[in-house]
């Protein structure tokens, strides 16, 4: 059977993700990290959208963007991962060696309320959760430290959230999740399932062929 086609419609805000073949470093010196800022930088200009937050990690990435037309996001994905191992491939003096990325990335939609808080706190604090910084602040591959610093490339394509940023932003972000919220957002990675309410996701998941998400993992009981 062949894979259900993504729908990804224009106005909706998506997370997607990708990591490396093996978890391979995907950057193995600040040379590697520019170098994918700037494929951000020319996928963007390609597909212009709207880019809420983002972090570069050792081996994988998360975005969090608002496309503006239908189908755009596909195409964003689909030139932005082909350009970025190709380039890095080359850089590397790895051309031949296989994929980059082990396989297409991972997404899901995100209601625009208190739970886009949650998805953009889980992506700027996820360089210190993963004990790669002591603050946030310090960690130059995210979107927190491009806002604060405007030193990236990344900067002035950076979007105003659709909602308010709290005040206390930067000590949210040094401050632990719970393992509820964690685990809640772990698993709209793992099955691409809508990300809000519970209606929100009934009607969001409907709408984009995605209630198979809401399935038992594993084969279908046979009666």
């Amino acid at each position: 059977m062949g894979r259900v086609k993504r729908e990804c419609p224009g106005g909706l805000i998506f997370h997607v993700l990708n990591r490396s073949v093996a978890r391979i470093p995907l950057f193995k010196r600040e040379r590697d990290y520019v170098a994918w800022e700037e494929t951000v930088v020319h996928a963007l200009n390609r597909y212009p959208m709207d880019l809420l937050s983002y972090c570069a990690m050792p081996n994988h990435w998360h975005l969090v963007l608002r496309p503006r037309r239908d189908r755009d996001l596909s195409k964003f994905m689909q030139w932005f991962t082909l350009t970025h191992a190709q380039r890095w491939r080359t850089a590397h003096q790895t051309v031949g060696f296989g994929p980059l990325y082990q396989g297409r990335y991972k997404s899901f939609p995100i209601e625009c309320d208190e739970h886009l808080l949650t998805v953009l706190r889980y992506v700027e604090r996820n360089a210190l959760r993963a004990g790669l910084c002591d603050d946030v602040a310090d960690w130059r591959w995210g979107s927190f430290y491009a806002r604060i610093t405007r030193e990236s490339a990344l900067h002035e394509l950076l979007h105003t959230w659709p909602i308010e940023m709290p005040k206390n932003w930067r000590r949210l972000l040094n401050t632990p999740q719970t393992d509820a919220e964690e685990e809640a957002v772990a698993k709209s990675i793992r099955r691409s399932c809508p990300f809000g309410s519970p209606a929100w996701q009934q009607r969001t998941a409907k709408e984009l062929s995605l209630t198979a998400c809401f399935r038992p993992p594993g084969r279908p009981r046979i009666n």
